[in-house]
């Protein structure tokens, strides 16, 4: 029997009958079983940070969703006050699961707030768009529904040589766009590989760690069949969690390695 790789998929602090639970939307899920060809398993944030790397070496690779929530300025040394909504325990197991991933050599993917996560854990830091005219470009009107919410997006340019360029073949894509965070100052070590309008980084990977670390700014959970460089993201995410892949030591799974 061939054993697929498990992917940890963080959750977000949601109000279930009044009162603090843990969720995820069912799209990442789907997206990490149907089109990674993996196995997704939930994280909760509500837990010591303590546990972040016992959580991660039983994983194959991590995957940082998207949320409406803002990620709190104080993360990256902001002065300024936080924009409601926030998640202060995804901010801060989400941290710890990033820095614990990259230090044990596991692949971390992220999605929107993902990518924007990855940025602080590792150093750098966001800007609110919605404080410029660019809050448009990049976010629906707050009263659209649902489809238009992700109909509204935007073309970004692909970084040649980059490792998006390697996997979508493209050199420019059109992609949704539904954040008003994003990326002020690039973590070291990061590499831009793809810009939106007005230079807002679309997409980042990392340059020397140990396993690869890759996010976007859109959302290619969103119906993705029809759209290669979607379902070539979610390729790429069960190829580098498969890649050499060895069980954690607690398992009892044999080993598997590439053919």
């Amino acid at each position: 029997m061939q054993h697929r790789p498990l992917i940890g998929v963080i959750a977000c602090e949601r109000q279930v009958e009044g009162e603090p639970a843990q969720a995820v939307k069912h799209r990442y899920l789907e997206a990490v079983e149907r089109f990674a060809k993996a196995v997704p398993i939930i994280i909760p944030t509500n837990q010591s940070e303590d546990n972040a790397a016992e959580i991660v070496v039983r994983l194959d690779a991590l995957l940082l969703t998207g949320s409406g929530s803002n990620i709190e300025p104080s993360r990256y040394g902001a002065a300024k006050p936080a924009q409601a909504p926030t998640d202060r325990g995804r901010d801060l197991f989400g941290h710890a699961l990033i820095r614990a991933a990259v230090d044990a050599g596991k692949p971390v993917f992220g999605i929107c707030r993902g990518l924007q996560e990855i940025n602080v854990a590792l150093g750098g830091t966001l800007r609110d768009l919605r404080e410029s005219d660019l809050a448009q470009a990049h976010h629906a009107p707050s009263d659209a529904d649902l489809d238009d919410t992700f109909a509204h997006g935007h073309q970004v340019d692909v970084v040649t040589g980059s490792m998006l360029q390697r996997f979508s073949g493209s050199e420019t894509l059109a992609v949704n766009s539904i954040h008003y965070q994003a990326i002020d100052r690039l973590a070291e070590g990061l590499a831009v590989n793809a810009m939106g309008p007005e230079g807002v980084v679309e997409a980042i990977s990392a340059t020397s760690t140990a396993a690869p670390v890759f996010a976007v700014q859109w959302h290619p959970e969103w119906r993705p069949e029809g759209r290669p460089h979607d379902l070539a993201f979610w390729n790429y995410l069960g190829e580098a969690a498969r890649a050499d892949y060895l069980p954690a030591a607690q398992s009892e799974m044999p080993v598997r390695r590439p053919s």
